[in-house]
């Protein structure tokens, strides 16, 4: 049995791994509703957290309450860990949560990178047993989320066998609360589908999306899956109606539209390339059980499916003041919804931005990360417009004050511009950092995961 703090013989620093692999070796008979994992969990409140999730909340907007950095900026602190860093860091009280490729979750303490616990989950999968892919090895990858109601951080593994385990963290001292396989369409090859984006907290459930590894090899479809935050009861879960493919791996993951409610995810391209629509290179609104209850897709889908130019690369957008959603893909065209109703549906569309990554935004605007450097577009109720673009910083954007933070990934650089008009105000040595490694600011600090680990970033 999987029961309450089974993996949880960890002290403080020290996990213990033998009990770790002992209960993924019992997953198989503590997955089903209503079995002893699933009736694990304890509800403990946790703390408020300023950064809980991808972008700092479940709209994805990347703005944050804390004040602009002082220029010139520099390195308050510099943690190597036990592998890279794709996850953006989330912030937890006082505790910065990091999550590695080697499956390991640290908790370090904002002020100055002390470690306050880690545990090491499950034994990473080389990519030299994958069908495809570029992570090397890969074991969390897309963002953990923190349940304040549970108190409970939540974290996806990729272990031995490719195996895709949803582990519900006591947020305070890392111990595993309970665990649940996430491997669900029994039809498809888990050693194609990759854990890419970011989980989502919401409805009482944990959203995790799946979608392809680089390559796109194998037998896998984009699908979203959602558990119960308790770890009690049968998860639920939506797969795109397509052949194959039409993944749900953009970082930034489901989002929901402020107010919440329904969640909006993006697909990529599916197997189909003429004839009938198959459901793929869409955005999607599903309901709390996952049920689809609207689509948008381009009518250029079967042209996008063709060339590998779908909506996949990037996430919706909500703009809280007039209700629409911006959505970017690799097509370079950006489209402008005002719900979503089928083919074909924009209220307005735009081209310049072949987009990567996850975008910040505001009531009326977004940041988008492009791949030839973010840009800032404007947004009324009916149309769209460009007001500023700063070249060859293609990283995902967040907002502090009146500062966008973005990474140049090529220099390996945090830079700092003005949000009114892209204007550099500063830049910072960060160190290698993944193509879509995204900033998160919180009190007097932006912190950035890294290929070896994290870094916190502090002004004058």
């Amino acid at each position: 049995m999987c029961a309450a703090g089974q993996t949880g013989g960890m002290t403080r620093y020290v996990g213990r791994q033998a009990a770790a692999t002992l209960c993924v070796v019992a997953l198989a008979a503590c997955t089903s509703a209503g079995s002893a994992a699933s009736v694990a969990a304890v509800a403990t409140t946790g703390p408020a957290a300023a950064w809980p999730t991808y972008h700092g909340n479940n709209q994805r907007t990347g703005y944050s309450s804390a004040a602009a950095l002082t220029a010139p900026l520099h390195r308050a602190w510099t943690k190597t860990l036990d592998g890279a860093v794709y996850a953006q860091p989330i912030v937890v009280g006082q505790e910065l949560i990091v999550a590695t490729e080697h499956n390991t979750v640290y908790a370090l303490r904002r002020d100055n990178g002390h470690v306050i616990w880690r545990h090491h989950l499950a034994a990473p999968v080389p990519q030299s047993q994958l069908p495809c892919g570029n992570i090397d090895p890969i074991g969390i990858t897309g963002t953990p989320a923190y349940d304040r109601t549970t108190g409970t951080v939540f974290a996806v593994t990729e272990t031995t066998g490719s195996r895709h385990i949803l582990r519900a963290l006591n947020w305070k001292t890392g111990h595993v609360r309970w665990m649940r396989s996430l491997d669900v369409l029994s039809s498809r090859d888990r050693t194609a589908e990759q854990q890419r984006g970011a989980l989502l907290v919401a409805n009482g459930r944990v959203y995790i999306p799946f979608g392809g590894r680089a390559g796109d090899c194998g037998n896998y479809v984009g699908y979203l899956v959602g558990v119960p935050t308790s770890g009690r009861g049968a998860s639920v879960h939506y797969a795109v109606p397509t052949e194959r493919e039409a993944g749900m791996w953009a970082p930034p993951g489901p989002v929901q539209t402020k107010g919440g409610g329904d969640l909006f995810i993006a697909s990529g391209n599916g197997a189909a390339s003429g004839g009938q629509y198959d459901g793929s290179d869409s955005v999607i609104r599903l309901g709390a059980k996952l049920q689809r209850r609207a689509f948008f897709a381009p009518s250029t889908w079967a042209s996008d499916n063709s060339q590998d130019l779908d909506l996949g690369s990037s996430s919706p957008v909500p703009l809280a003041v007039t209700g629409n959603i911006v959505m970017a893909g690799k097509r370079g065209t950006v489209y402008l919804l005002n719900g979503l109703h089928g083919i074909g549906s924009q209220v307005d569309e735009l081209t310049g931005c072949a987009a990567y990554g996850g975008a910040a935004a505001g009531g009326q605007f977004a940041i988008l990360p492009c791949t030839d450097g973010i840009r800032r577009l404007d947004v009324g109720a009916n149309h769209m417009q460009w007001t500023w673009q700063l070249a060859g910083v293609a990283g995902s954007p967040v907002i502090a004050g009146q500062r966008v933070y973005a990474l140049d990934t090529g220099s390996g650089e945090l830079v700092m511009a003005a949000l009114r008009n892209g204007t550099v105000v500063a830049r910072v040595s960060v160190g290698s950092v993944s193509r879509f490694a995204t900033p998160a600011p919180a009190g007097n600090k932006v912190y950035v995961g890294t290929d070896n680990g994290v870094v916190a970033i502090g002004g004058s």
